[in-house]
C-alpha cells in the first residue's frame, strides 16, 4: 500500500516522538511506499530558517534511506490543489498551503494521508492516524 505523510509524522518517525500514534506508526512501517511531498521540504525549510522548527540536516536524505519516496508535485496536484473547497473548522477558515497542498496530492495519487491534523481530515480526505 502507498500512503503520504504529513509533515508532524514524517518528523515523529524520524525522531521516534511518541507522539506518532501506533497505528500511524504501524500503517508506515507496513506501507510498500511511504510518501512525503515534496511540500513537505519547504514546509520544513520554511519553519527552520523561521526558528519555528529544529531539524537535523539531512532529514529528507535519512527519509529516503529508510525507505520514503519523494512525491514531487505535478500539474494535477496543483489543479486539484485550486479545486479544493475552503473547508470550515472550528469557525475558522483552513487555509494552510502545505495542508491543501497534501490534500490535493493525496486525491490525485489515491491515497491515504498520515496525519492527526483535524484541517486536512476536514477535507474529507482518507486519513490514517
Amino acid at each position: 500500500m502507498r500512503l503520504l505523510v504529513d509533515t508532524h509524522a514524517v518528523l515523529w518517525w524520524l525522531d521516534d516522538d511518541p507522539r506518532l500514534s501506533p497505528a500511524a506508526r504501524d500503517a508506515i512501517a507496513g506501507a510498500d511506499e511511504p510518501l512525503f511531498s515534496a511540500g513537505t521540504l519547504f514546509e520544513v525549510s520554511i519553519k527552520a530558517s523561521l526558528g519555528k522548527l529544529e531539524v537535523a540536516e539531512g532529514w529528507a536524505e535519512e527519509l529516503l534511506v529508510e525507505g520514503f519516496s519523494l512525491l514531487p508535485i505535478s500539474p494535477a496536484h496543483g489543479a486539484a490543489c485550486r479545486r479544493l473547497s475552503y473547508v470550515q473548522l472550528n469557525g475558522r477558515q483552513q487555509r494552510d498551503p502545505f495542508d491543501r497542498l497534501l490534500v490535493a496530492q493525496a486525491v490525485v495519487e489515491g491515497v491515504p494521508l498520515v496525519t492527526c491534523d483535524p484541517g486536512i481530515a476536514a477535507h474529507g480526505v482518507p486519513t490514517l492516524w
